[in-house]
């Protein structure tokens, strides 16, 4: 006896077909919507044809007219823009997407990392891709179904759902960091650390961890904050409260947790960077704010934006996206000097 109540099957979508005919989402996009002649041979298109057949896959039109560059808008999806991170990202995007006759539709999370509203309440019809920082995930879920082509910006590059990946080399910035530090010759370290749950504060934990375990002598802590200057300078407090040596140099995952890891120390009577050395990451304008101004690693945060976009048009029109990382370089400001005399003895 079989169970009426069982959930139907999966409905097949694009991608479904675009693995059953060994091809790209961009490419089905095109047979499927007679946009192929001159992009895709005759034996391809026929495949794609077939396999779509063989597994029942009826495109949904709304987004297939839009993938195919009818409306030419994208959707970028960021945390929130009051990070002058993302404002700039979203800058470079619609440079790019100017210069080829697109909009770029901005989709902020109200709390800076989680879910937003539906951004298809009023735009459901009205989108070729999207763009998404991995610092937005959560938001994404309002995106399944639509069947769009998403580019991930920084972000896990084993992540399969992403018709392409936009990296910036966080590792490598966070090495500089360190090896600068170490090069001063601190030795006590703590990470003020970012408690937002994604790949590239991961990548940055285990960049740090790796460079200080290699040196025998060296030792570090982690304290997590949310990415506000308050929450910075409390963990900061807390931190260096603890019973025992006092670190020489904190290293922190952004520029917003280094100025509240630079408000904590002049509270508690230690100069910057006399006493403590502090650095940021990101390179935002905060960093040139402060006094004194923050040793951190710049990013280039427009060309994120850029490339971005680009790797977007590559999918829509079949082509694959520009391969490898977008480097960063370290900043070498007044935030950061040799330890305390006694901590060198």
């Amino acid at each position: 006896m079989t169970d009426s109540h069982q959930p139907a099957p999966p409905r097949p979508t694009s991608r479904d077909v675009a693995r059953a005919a060994g091809v790209s989402q961009a490419t089905v996009s095109l047979v499927l919507g007679g946009k192929w002649p001159g992009r895709v041979s005759e034996a391809t298109a026929q495949r794609v044809r077939e396999c779509a057949a063989e597994l029942g896959y009826r495109p949904n039109l709304a987004a297939r007219s839009l993938r195919l560059g009818r409306t030419r808008t994208a959707l970028l999806v960021v945390p929130a823009l009051t990070n002058e991170f993302f404002a700039r990202v979203y800058t470079g995007a619609a440079a790019v997407a100017a210069e080829h006759d697109f909009g770029v539709v901005l989709y902020p999370s109200p709390d800076g990392t989680g879910p937003a509203r539906d951004p298809f309440a009023s735009a459901r019809a009205a989108l070729d891709g999207v763009i998404a920082s991995s610092m937005a995930s959560d938001a994404l879920s309002a995106l399944h179904g639509a069947e769009l082509p998403l580019v991930m910006l920084d972000s896990d590059p084993a992540g399969t759902d992403a018709a392409a990946h936009v990296n910036l080399d966080i590792a490598d910035g966070m090495r500089q960091v360190t090896d600068h530090l170490l090069g001063l010759g601190h030795r006590r370290f703590v990470h003020l650390a970012s408690a937002v749950d994604t790949w590239t504060f991961a990548v940055r934990a285990q960049a740090l961890r790796e460079a200080v375990g290699a040196v025998p002598d060296a030792e570090m802590r982690t304290v997590r904050a949310p990415l506000d200057v308050r929450a910075g300078r409390e963990a900061t407090e807390q931190a260096l409260a603890v019973a025992g040596e006092r670190p020489t140099a904190i290293v922190c995952d952004d520029d917003i947790l280094a100025a509240g890891a630079c408000k904590a120390a002049r509270r508690l009577g230690l100069r910057v960077p006399d006493d403590l050395s502090v650095t940021g990451f990101d390179d935002l304008a905060l960093a040139t704010a402060v006094e004194p101004e923050l040793t951190t690693v710049q990013l280039p945060a427009e060309q994120v934006g850029e490339r971005g976009m680009a790797a977007l048009l590559a999918v829509l029109e079949g082509r694959p996206a520009e391969p490898g990382g977008l480097p960063v370089s370290l900043v070498v400001r007044g935030s950061t000097a040799p330890p305390p005399a006694a901590s060198r003895a």
